[in-house]
């Protein structure tokens, strides 16, 4: 019988040091990867040259099955060798990819980075559009992966939603620090405690993390550092952000050196942190996968900026008459505005001073507060939508 998801809140005195790390103890075995070829530090390893064939017919459910049970309640990540049997396609694109980074280079100095410092990496946001656009028909053939296809649909069901960001992490680039990934882990500790127990345990179930390996990585060049069945954590969006979890990731993660053309797929609830690049020569360059279901969307197109718009003037005199609480206004601004940050496009409306950009909420709520203008702050609201669809 499994043990029914708690209901209630999370925040960072939830945190139970002792239940991590026995969950962490674990060990996987080959009866629990039947399919994988080899288990490296608790990594299942699948060798898709092997098994390539089993994508093509009734077998890949069998495959599909074992990496979903893998990620959910097994060691949280599984690798794939040969993901790509050719990998010209990839040097084809890390041309394309290059070029862009320099260009953006040129242009506003690059992206920013979620987790690590300024300056330690280069970031291509949105590297899915941005190859398609400079090179189309590389794209296409760069997405042409079954074994990808398999583990998005392993994981998310059909009509997933593919998002990709490049990293670069030079000679001499710094660590990340230990983190979850999105949804729950692009929020700040004090906006996760909000969210209930039972969004904790269903924010994994939405995206998959991934990443495709362009270039040889051996282990100093600083391969991604993961730490296996740390996805089954309940409280671990907000136990990530505590030193003591921080540390203990440190001392027990668990590093898979790659070679060009291998991916890596994990929940993204797994405690992970790219590594530090110690090398002289390798520019380690990895197109980091977001992948999202399809369940992401709400049932109707809603145009919240106009009703922001149209509402502002209205919550002024409200708050001003005393006749809303802000109680009432809140819930009034929740129901009206756009309180997720995402998606947007980050090379023009960035994580800058956080994790995520401002929402259409947290702006009404701050004009409101700070007294702006109707004319003013319908003027902020058109220059964020300017931002996220630049």
């Amino acid at each position: 019988m499994t043990t029914p998801t708690p209901i209630g809140f999370i925040d960072t005195n939830s945190c139970d040091l002792a239940a991590f790390k026995a969950l962490i103890d674990q060990t996987l075995s080959k009866a629990d990867v039947p399919l994988a070829d080899d288990i490296q530090k608790n990594i299942p390893i699948y060798d898709m040259n092997r098994l390539r064939p089993m994508l093509q017919g009734d077998a890949r459910r069998m495959l599909m099955q074992e990496w979903a049970q893998v990620m959910m309640h097994g060691a949280g990540v599984i690798a794939l060798r040969a993901a790509y049997p050719d990998t010209a396609v990839l040097d084809e694109a890390s041309l394309v990819y290059n070029a862009i980074i320099a260009a953006e280079k040129a242009a506003s100095g690059g992206g920013a980075d979620h987790f690590a410092a300024a300056g330690a990496n280069d970031r291509v946001w949105n590297s899915l559009q941005k190859l398609c656009e400079h090179a189309p028909e590389i794209c296409l053939r760069y997405f042409a992966n079954t074994a990808i296809d398999a583990v998005c649909e392993a994981w998310l069901g059909p009509y997933y939603q593919m998002t990709a960001q490049v990293n670069l992490v030079h000679p001499g680039g710094a660590a990340q620090q230990a983190h979850r990934d999105y949804h729950l882990g692009f929020q700040t500790e004090e906006t996760c405690a909000h969210y209930p127990a039972h969004v904790h345990a269903l924010s994994p179930l939405l995206t998959l993390q991934g990443g495709i390996a362009h270039c040889d990585m051996p282990l100093e060049s600083g391969p991604t550092k993961l730490l296996p069945y740390s996805q089954a954590y309940l409280p671990g969006y907000a136990a990530w952000r505590r030193d003591d979890f921080r540390e203990v990731f440190e001392a027990r993660h668990v590093q898979l050196p790659l070679a060009k053309g291998d991916v890596v797929f994990f929940n993204p609830a797994l405690f992970h942190a790219a590594g530090a690049n110690k090398t002289a020569d390798i520019h380690r360059m990895v197109n980091l996968l977001q992948v999202s279901s399809a369940f992401g969307r709400a049932m109707e197109t809603v145009d919240r900026r106009a009703m922001c718009k149209l509402t502002y003037p209205h919550a002024v005199a409200a708050q001003k008459a005393g006749r809303l609480s802000a109680a009432e206004l809140r819930a009034a601004i929740a129901a009206i505005g756009e309180g997720y940050a995402f998606p947007t496009n980050l090379d023009t409306d960035p994580p800058k001073g956080g994790l995520a950009p401002r929402s259409q909420q947290a702006a009404f709520a701050q004009a409101l507060e700070a007294g702006v203008s109707p004319q003013d702050f319908a003027a902020q609201l058109d220059q964020m939508a300017a931002r996220q669809q630049a």
